[in-house]
């Protein structure tokens, strides 16, 4: 069953110690729009795909810094990745992780490179979708 009209919307929330610190870091790194602001749960939306921070309180998950681990990496499509991770680093993400480089695939050249952010999730950034049809 669908949740929206255009079909189901799949989204993730990002376990932060400090939700507005969060907010304020997105913002500047990515250009985020805050769309509802409850305290320690957040919406944002960087350039129209919709994501959540949210403080966990002890219900069974966790942010990255405290649990010493990563358990999701974050992939996003955007027209220049090499813009969207030199902003993300200018505003203090660690870069080191995966330099922006050409890779590849069966869909053509597909530009990606990574970083983590302050909140200890890993972020890959690429050109080109593989989530949608691509010419042979």
């Amino acid at each position: 069953m669908a949740s929206e009209a255009d079909g189901p919307v799949i989204s993730l929330m990002l376990a932060v110690p400090d939700a507005p610190k969060a907010v304020a870091w997105y913002a500047e790194a990515f250009g985020a729009i805050t769309l509802w602001d409850l305290g320690s749960v957040v919406g944002l939306s960087v350039e129209g795909a919709p994501f959540f921070v949210g403080q966990p309180e002890n219900n069974g998950w966790d942010s990255p810094t405290t649990i010493g681990t990563r358990t999701v990496r974050v992939e996003v499509f955007v027209d220049d990745p090499d813009a969207f991770i030199e902003r993300a680093i200018a505003a203090g993400a660690d870069g080191s992780v995966d330099a922006i480089r050409d890779h590849q695939m069966p869909w053509g050249t597909h530009r990606q490179g990574g970083f983590f952010d302050p909140f200890g999730h890993l972020w890959l950034v690429g050109d080109k979708s593989p989530l949608r049809p691509h010419p042979a």
